[in-house]
C-alpha cells in the first residue's frame, strides 16, 4: 500500500466530500516516533458534541466517558475566554466558528502510519464503503484550477512595523518577555472550491499536521508543521515550534541557512521561553518532577521554510481526565507569549480582527481516550455562504525583534496561502 497511499488518500477525500460536516488530517508521509497514522478521514456526524454548554470542555469529557467512541472537531483560539473568564474578546469574529465543536462521526477511515493497512470503522456498511474507496476505479474529481485572487492584508507594512515597536516597549517596561503578534489578509467574492484549495495547498506545502476541516459552510484549509497536544495513555507531550528560516534551492545555501538558525541567539530565546511556558503548562496537570524537555533546539525542515521545534512530555495525573491537559494547555503557548495571561490581553489590544480557529487547534480523540491536536497556522479559511477567504500570520516579538525582519518572515509564511491563486 505504501507507493498507492496518495491514491487512496485522494479516493477518500473525493468520497468525503460529499458530506457537509467531516475532518481529513494528513500526516503526508512525516513519520515519527509519535506518529500514529498516516492519515484520518471522519465523516456523517452520529452526534454533535460540545457547543451548547456553559463549560463544552467539561460536556465533551461527560459525553466520551458515557459513550466512548471517536470524536474529532476543533478549538478556536478565543475559547481562551472560557478558560480565562476575565479576558475579553474585542473583535466581532467574520466567519463564525464555534468556540468548540466536536462531532461523533459515522464513518472513520484511516491508514496506518506505515502506510500498510487501511481501517475502516462506520455505524454503516463497512462492505460498501470498502468498495467505494478501493474496488472502484478512481473517482474523478472536478477542475482543479483555481482561481487567480489578490489578498488585501488587513495591516499594511508601516502599521505593522509601528506596532512591533510598540510591543517591544511594552517588553522593555516589563509586561512580557515574548509576544505572538498575527496579522491577516481576506479576499472577498471568492469562488473556489474548498476541496480543490485544500488539496493544491497539501501539494505544494506538505506538511506533518495537514487537515481538510469542514463544518457546513465553513472549510478549513491547513497546512501546519505543528503539534499542540498528543495523549497516549497516560503520557502528554507538546512540541512548539519558536524559530523559522527560509529555505533555499541551493544545497549550499540551505545547509549554511539551517546552521544560522540553529545557532541563532534570538531565534533560541524565543524558543526556549515557549519551551518554559510549556513546561509551567504541563506542570498543572502531570505528575510532580515528571515533565521533561525531550528534546531543544531541534531543527526540521519543510518546503518553504526550516524550523526550531522542540519537544516536551509529561506524565498525566493519576485520575487526570483527557480535557484536563487541554484546559491546562491551551490556548499553546507558541501562539501566545509569556506570560501568557499578560500576552493574551495585549494580542486583544493590538491585533485588528478575531482570531477564530486561526491559532486554535483540529483534531481528534480516540474511543480510549487518546488524541492528537494540531496547531492551526498556514492555513485558509473560507466561507462557501458569504465567499470570504482569509488567512493569518505570525510570530514572536522579543525586544531583539527587528520590525522589518519580522514583516518579511511574515510573508514567506504567507507566500504558499497566496501561490496557490497566482494562476
Amino acid at each position: 500500500m505504501p507507493e498507492h497511499s496518495g491514491i487512496l488518500k485522494a479516493r477518500m477525500l473525493n468520497w468525503a466530500k460529499q458530506f457537509s460536516v467531516l475532518a481529513f488530517l494528513d500526516s503526508n508521509n512525516y513519520s515519527s516516533a509519535y506518529s500514529r497514522y498516516e492519515c484520518l478521514l471522519a465523516v456523517g456526524v452520529a452526534q454533535m458534541v460540545a457547543n451548547d454548554s456553559t463549560d463544552p470542555l467539561k460536556q465533551l469529557q461527560e459525553i466520551h466517558d458515557s459513550y466512548p467512541d471517536w470524536l474529532f472537531g476543533h478549538i478556536s483560539y478565543d475559547y481562551k475566554n472560557n478558560l480565562e473568564p476575565k479576558l475579553t474578546a474585542t473583535h466581532k469574529p467574520i466567519h463564525g466558528y464555534p468556540l468548540l465543536q466536536f462531532f461523533i462521526p459515522s464513518t472513520v477511515c484511516y491508514i496506518n502510519s506505515s502506510k500498510e493497512l487501511l481501517t475502516i470503522e462506520t455505524y454503516e456498511d463497512v462492505d460498501d464503503i470498502y468498495n467505494l474507496l478501493i474496488l472502484t476505479d478512481e473517482m474523478q474529481s472536478e477542475s482543479t484550477i483555481l482561481p487567480v485572487l489578490t489578498f488585501t492584508p488587513t495591516t499594511h507594512r508601516g502599521s505593522y512595523i509601528d506596532t512591533i515597536n510598540q510591543l517591544r516597549n511594552h517588553i522593555l517596561e516589563g509586561d512580557c518577555y515574548e509576544i505572538n503578534y498575527c496579522t491577516g489578509a481576506s479576499c472577498t467574492n471568492a469562488d473556489v472550491d474548498a476541496l480543490n484549495v485544500f488539496n493544491a495547498l497539501n501539494k505544494l506545502s506538505p506538511a506533518p499536521f495537514a487537515a481538510y476541516y469542514r463544518l457546513n459552510h465553513l472549510h478549513l484549509m491547513c497546512a501546519s508543521p505543528e503539534r499542540y497536544l498528543r495523549k497516549e495513555g497516560d503520557q502528554i507531550l507538546s512540541q512548539p515550534i519558536k524559530g523559522t528560516a527560509r529555505r533555499s534551492k541551493d544545497t549550499g545555501t540551505d545547509d549554511m541557512l539551517k546552521r544560522a538558525l540553529l545557532n541563532s541567539t534570538k531565534e533560541r530565546a524565543e524558543n526556549v521561553m515557549i519551551v518554559d511556558l510549556t513546561r509551567n503548562d504541563l506542570a498543572r496537570c502531570c505528575v510532580a518532577g515528571s515533565v521533561s524537555v525531550d528534546e531543544l533546539f531541534g531543527i526540521y525542515s519543510f518546503p518553504q521554510v526550516h524550523q526550531m521545534i522542540s519537544t516536551v512530555s509529561g506524565k498525566l495525573l493519576p485520575n487526570a481526565s483527557f480535557t484536563d491537559a487541554i484546559r491546562s494547555s491551551f490556548p499553546m503557548g507558541s501562539m501566545t507569549g509569556a506570560p501568557k495571561y499578560k500576552v493574551m490581553e495585549l494580542i486583544d489590544t493590538y491585533e485588528h480582527n478575531s482570531r477564530e480557529l486561526f491559532s486554535g487547534t483540529v483534531g481528534y480523540v480516540t474511543p480510549n481516550g487518546d488524541f492528537d491536536f494540531n496547531v492551526i497556522i498556514r492555513s485558509l479559511f473560507y466561507n462557501s455562504i458569504t465567499h470570504l477567504l482569509t488567512y493569518e500570520t505570525g510570530g514572536a516579538i522579543t525586544y531583539d525583534s527587528v520590525a522589518e525582519s519580522e514583516w518579511e518572515e511574515r510573508l514567506l509564511k504567507a507566500w504558499a496561502l497566496e501561490q496557490i491563486f497566482a494562476g
